[in-house]
């Protein structure tokens, strides 16, 4: 058996109890040999190629991928859903994870919301709450796919493409209020998504250019509620729930769409929500050049919206998606808005914290690789129509293992060398399930 505690003397100062912050600085102790190891072999060859390392570093720092609040609990699939435990019940435990998530990564400094599944109950709390979190509301989204308790008339048949003036009313006032949640929750939100799941199932039930244009106007009258400096995001996907038509199938009539009410109406580009083999990177391209790719969310996808983890199914997919990102910040020419980027993920097997976890080291993965393409290369080899230099160019930077820059971007930051390994370490999950029960179950879901 272990002594006996010893009394302390009157003198001495009772220890303090390790913050997060000191836990990932311990943790990285034990990782730190092995890390500096590797990243010093990877900085000289990266230096040696021409890079500058500390701007690499910078970039990776500055980049941020917002969580959404409904990606925190186990999702499933039409037919059983398998909840991981501990889930947040509430919008101050959803923020409670993400501040654990952006703790470790330094890269998830914004939540997402989704309205009425998130409708705070007191506004200043929930503001203090971000703070002590070190986060901020970036965007809100609307829910016009689901019928609500209470809610006086049903999206059975559509929303703002609806038949009934009535359902398209108050579609329309649901989405103006979802933005006006935003503005008390910080001046940093000022995005309103939407996503329709208006569609058909047979031939013959919608008239596909009434539909459109009741849209149209639907979506109009939103944008011009919205303040002077909100940007709405009008999101696209090709079918579910509605598998003979979808009223907004494509990126082609997002854009027609947002161009129809104005110039703070932006695509929004969902990696997932494409038929399979869909060129995304071309897509990306299109829109940065239209100056409209307001958003893109991270998932990975085998055959449709699969949301599964980011980089998981296609990493080269993604990787020539960042190249377009890339390049297009390079750009003079490209007048394109900052863009917003999101994951948006349904969990049915993994923790959703450590799904989310990795996906954004995929994600800065990604975007770390494409920030070492040499672009001069490429643009002369696409000039002198030399496919297998171009090809060879992409694939120097994508082969190149980047794993110690992110983590060094990453410590530099406060985070932690091995997310996974320290969430995982710490038994926060089981301190999740302790404390809320193994049948939580998060709120939206």
């Amino acid at each position: 058996m272990g002594a006996w505690p010893q009394r302390l003397s009157d003198n001495a100062k009772i220890p303090e109890p390790m913050t997060f912050s000191d836990q990932i600085n311990e943790y990285n102790q034990t990782l730190v040999g092995d890390h500096n190891f590797r990243w010093g072999y990877l900085g000289e060859q990266l230096s040696r190629s021409g890079h500058d390392v500390e701007t690499l570093l910078q970039q990776l720092a500055a980049f941020q991928v917002a969580i959404p609040s409904w990606a925190l609990g186990t999702g499933g699939t039409r037919f059983g859903r398998f909840p991981a435990g501990g889930e947040p019940r509430s919008l101050e435990e959803k923020i409670e994870d993400v501040g654990i998530i952006h703790a470790l990564n330094r890269s998830s400094g914004a939540i997402s919301l989704h309205i009425p599944w998130d409708i705070p109950h007191d506004y200043a709390a929930i503001r203090q709450l971000l703070q002590a979190n070190d986060l901020i509301i970036d965007s809100v989204n609307s829910n016009t796919f689901q019928d609500q308790s209470g809610q006086p008339l049903s999206y059975k048949f559509g929303s703002l493409c609806h038949t009934d003036a009535d359902v398209r009313q108050q579609a329309v006032e649901h989405n103006i209020q979802v933005a006006e949640y935003g503005q008390k929750l910080g001046d940093e939100c000022k995005t309103l998504t939407v996503w329709l799941s208006d569609g058909s199932d047979f031939p013959g039930q919608h008239h596909f250019r009434r539909a459109y244009q009741r849209t149209l106007e639907s979506l109009q009258t939103i944008y011009n509620a919205l303040p002077p400096d909100w940007t709405m995001l009008i999101e696209y996907k090709p079918y579910e729930p509605h598998f003979y038509s979808m009223l907004i199938p494509d990126w082609g009539t997002s854009l027609r769409l947002s161009e129809g009410c104005g110039a703070r109406a932006q695509v929004l580009v969902d990696l997932g929500h494409h038929l399979p083999n869909t060129n995304i990177e071309q897509i990306v391209a299109r829109l940065l050049h239209f100056g409209r790719l307001g958003g893109f969310h991270f998932n990975g996808s085998m055959y449709g919206d699969d949301d599964l983890t980011t980089g998981s199914i296609k990493p080269f997919q993604l990787f020539l998606i960042f190249c377009e990102l890339v390049q297009a910040a390079q750009d003079a020419v490209v007048r394109n808005p900052p863009v917003a980027y999101m994951i948006d993920a349904s969990h049915n097997l993994k923790d959703p914290i450590e799904d989310l976890l990795q996906s954004v080291q995929n994600i800065l993965t990604a975007y770390a690789k494409a920030l070492l393409v040499d672009t001069d290369a490429l643009f002369d080899a696409q000039e002198a129509n030399d496919a297998v230099r171009a090809e060879e160019v992409l694939r120097d930077a994508f082969m190149t293992d980047v794993r110690a820059l992110v983590a060094e971007a990453i410590r530099r930051q406060g985070g932690a060398l091995d997310p996974i390994g320290l969430y995982r370490h710490l038994s926060i999950r089981q301190q999740r399930i302790d404390t809320r029960g193994k049948l939580a179950v998060a709120t939206g879901l």
